[in-house]
């Protein structure tokens, strides 16, 4: 059997292409949150289409980071903070997904035959969805060497 394509990388070209990754995400994030930085800002509410967007960002920039913050462990076994920051990640993006889509999902403040809004409960949903996020970064970070 041969190995995983990803593992033909060193442990120094994972790491660029995990923040190559996180960068791109954070353009495409920025791009779905607010489009008038790009000049493409065609509607004065936030659609289904810029949620999903910046929710698509928010997903690369996970991956990235994870990517990234896992590849300072080196060959060192990781602790249980870091396991339990690696969910508190994958939750948080949940969290931040569900509040977002929660009108396109049907339990949101407009049903379905409404068009989707973004409004100040989602905002707060994903707001929360994201510092879930960051703190799982932070319980990643390896602890300093003794």
């Amino acid at each position: 059997m041969s190995e995983a394509p990803y593992r033909k990388f060193s442990g120094r070209n994972r790491l660029s292409l995990g923040l190559v990754f996180l960068l791109l995400g954070l353009l495409v994030f920025m791009l779905g949150a607010e489009p008038a930085i790009f000049g493409l800002d065609r509607s004065p509410v936030v659609g289904f289409v810029q949620i999903a967007v910046f929710l698509v960002g928010l997903a690369m920039i996970c991956v990235g980071g994870y990517q990234s913050l896992n590849m300072l462990w080196g060959n060192s076994e990781k602790g249980m903070a870091a396991d339990i920051g690696y969910r508190m990640v994958a939750t948080g993006y949940v969290i931040a997904a569900t509040s977002g889509m929660a009108d396109v999902f049907g339990f949101g403040s407009q049903p379905f035959p409404a068009i989707p809004y973004f409004g100040e409960w989602q905002g707060g949903g994903v707001i929360f969805g994201e510092i879930v996020i960051i703190i799982g970064f932070f319980m990643l970070v390896p602890p300093r060497p003794k």
